[in-house]
This record gives C-alpha cells, sequence and structure tokens, in this order.
C-alpha cells in the first residue's frame, strides 16, 4: 500500500527523509534495498547543480540505484530553480523535491530553504516554475513555519497545490525551534485541512508506536524517518511492513543487518574512493555500533571501544577486519544467550 505522487506510486507509507551529509547515495541505497517506501537526495543547491560544481553533482547520483529516483533541491531564484530542475531531470530525476524546510543557518542565512516561509509570495514563484520547467511530480518539504508567531504551512500547502505541487511533507517544527523540544505532529495536522494532495509527516520519528502516533494526530498519508534510521537503514522498510503488511520487510536477524553494514561500508569506499570514503564512513559506523549498544547486544563499555577503533582508523582494510571482529563476538554472544 502505497501512495500516488502524480503518475508514481510508493511501494509502501514509510519515507527516508534528505538530510545532508547523511542520504547520500550508498545510505539511500541501503535503506531502498531494505524496503523504504521512498528515499529523497541530500539537498542540492541548483545554481551549483546546474554551475556542475564537483560535490552537487556527486549528490545528484544515483538513478540507476533507486526507483523512483527523487532529486531535492534548494535556491532562492525562480531560473536557478527552474534550470535546476531541467538538469535534475536530465540526470533521470522521477520526482523533484522542493526544500523550503532545511533550518541550518548557512542555508536560510543565503534565504534558501525554511527562510522562504517568511516570503510566501516568492515561495510561490519558486514553486511555479519548478512546476512549469517539470515534466515530472514535484513535490514539496517544509516546516510549520518560521517560528510560533507564524505558523503559515497551511498557507504555503494551499498555494504549492494550487500550483501544482502532487505530495507535501511537513516536519512539525518551525525553523526557529531547530532541533530543540518535540515535534508538533497535531500542528500538521493544519495542513491536512488545507489541502487534498498525499501528506507525508516527519519529525521525531524514533519507534513503530511514534509513527502509529505520528499518522493518527496528523493526518498524514505517510511518515517520514530521519534521524530515526542512522545506524539502521533497514528501519524504514520494517516499519512499513508493520504499518502495511506485505509492503515492506519482516525484522532482520543479526546477520542480516550486518550483511546491510558491511554492503554500506563497500559501497561509501567505492563511491568516494578508499581515501575519503574511509572518512565519511567514520559516522555511520558509530551509529551502528550505537544501535548494537541500544539492542543490548553489547555493554557500553565495549561499545565505547568498538567505535573508537572503529572510527579512528584510516587503512580499510583494517576496517574490515574490526567489522568482521565485532560480528563474530556479537553473533557468539547472541549464541550464548539463546
Amino acid at each position: 500500500m502505497g501512495i500516488q505522487i502524480g503518475d508514481i506510486t510508493t511501494r509502501n507509507r514509510v519515507f527516508l527523509a534528505p538530510m545532508s551529509g547523511i542520504t547520500d547515495q550508498p545510505f539511500r541505497m541501503a535503506a531502498h534495498q531494505s524496503g523504504a517506501g521512498l528515499v529523497i537526495s541530500e539537498m542540492i543547491a541548483s545554481e551549483e547543480l546546474v554551475n556542475k560544481r564537483k560535490d552537487m553533482v556527486l549528490r545528484s547520483r544515483g538513478r540507476d540505484a533507486v526507483s523512483p529516483f527523487v532529486i531535492q533541491l534548494a535556491g532562492r531564484e525562480a531560473h536557478w530553480m527552474a534550470d535546476g530542475a531541467r538538469v535534475a531531470q536530465d540526470l533521470g530525476a522521477d520526482i523533484i523535491d522542493i526544500n523550503m524546510g532545511c533550518p541550518a543557518r548557512e542555508v536560510t542565512g543565503a534565504l534558501s530553504g525554511s527562510a522562504l516561509m517568511r516570503n510566501l509570495d516568492h515561495a510561490e514563484s519558486l514553486i511555479a516554475a519548478v512546476v512549469a520547467a517539470s515534466s515530472v511530480p514535484v513535490t514539496l518539504k517544509m516546516r510549520l513555519g518560521w517560528d510560533d508567531t507564524s505558523r503559515n504551512a497551511p498557507e504555503l500547502a494551499t498555494r504549492a497545490e494550487a500550483n501544482g505541487v502532487k505530495m507535501i511533507t511537513v516536519h512539525g517544527r518551525t525553523r526557529c525551534q531547530f532541533y530543540k523540544g518535540r515535534a508538533d505532529w497535531q500542528a500538521i495536522k493544519n495542513v491536512r485541512s488545507a489541502v487534498s494532495v498525499p501528506l507525508v509527516a516527519n519529525g521525531d520519528c524514533q519507534t513503530m508506536a511514534d509513527l502509529r502516533t505520528m499518522l493518527a494526530a496528523s493526518g498524514a498519508d505517510a511518515a517520514m524517518v530521519g534521524r530515526g534510521a542512522y545506524g539502521q537503514p533497514w528501519i524504514i522498510g520494517e516499519f512499513a511492513e508493520q504499518l502495511d503488511p506485505h509492503s515492506g520487510i519482516a525484522p532482520l536477524e543479526l546477520s542480516e543487518q550486518f550483511q546491510i553494514i558491511a554492503h554500506h561500508y563497500e559501497s561509501i569506499l567505492s563511491f568516494y574512493g578508499e581515501s575519503h570514503g574511509v572518512r565519511i564512513a567514520r559516522k555511520h559506523l558509530g551509529w551502528y555500533v550505537g544501535r548494537w549498544m541500544e539492542a543490548g547486544y553489547i555493554d557500553q563499555p565495549t561499545g565505547v571501544a568498538w567505535r573508537s577503533a572503529l572510527v579512528r582508523e584510516n587503512d580499510p582494510n583494517y576496517v574490515r577486519h574490526r567489522l568482521d571482529a565485532c560480528f563474530d563476538r556479537l553473533m557468539s554472544q547472541n549464541l550464548e544467550a539463546a
């Protein structure tokens, strides 16, 4: 059971959120191959993509790795957003997502991301430009508003739908909250009342109980998981299966999880090259070990030691050896416990 985005139907209703520095092609592949309903690229600056800046071109890769292939664009000028949409389609994008939700100072300071929610007329002009330039469905991601005095997500959503946007995602915080406090899932319901296109709720979804509560409170059609997927990209597919049976994957055994971890590591090295990839992989390896501690597979002192050994090493062969050793230890402890 998926949702309809223009002429595209997702395979289920649980999506991986776009996160800068996290949802690169290797991570999106890991989530997609584990049953995620939709995965979205890191935020890509439209002007820099058009001008072929190396890091933005790298972020836009993946047309052969996942389907549907979604590119998220950010920017503040209509002509760059339109040109960026054309380039994204040339790169194989099946869906183009517009970022009006990023709270980072370097983004809002450039009058992009959630700063656009301070001027809805300008925001609407960007949406109209992207839709006019696109032959593929266009979606929009936003926050509740800039701050608590201007929770204007329902109005922006209404304008977006009128301009042809096919799906809207709302993170249940204002920009000025950044990631503090708790996401206000109930407030997302005001957007549900304003539009008829599919609505996706996002923010603070860590567990299946969170996901069910978020959907019920928001009235959203689908859920988007961000930080809850750190160290467990397979959780998106597992949530989907619990929400709608036969749409995702059954809970993975520890050995199956480790296969994904090992493949993810190799994908990072292949994508970035070994010298750079080994550094990129460190945060992911740290999160994987953290999840083992949370699950009770290892105690905290052991986890801290393993994480330190994995994230400080520059030799990928050593990291592979350490990962294998960690897995052997995990499996032996698991068998002993059984």
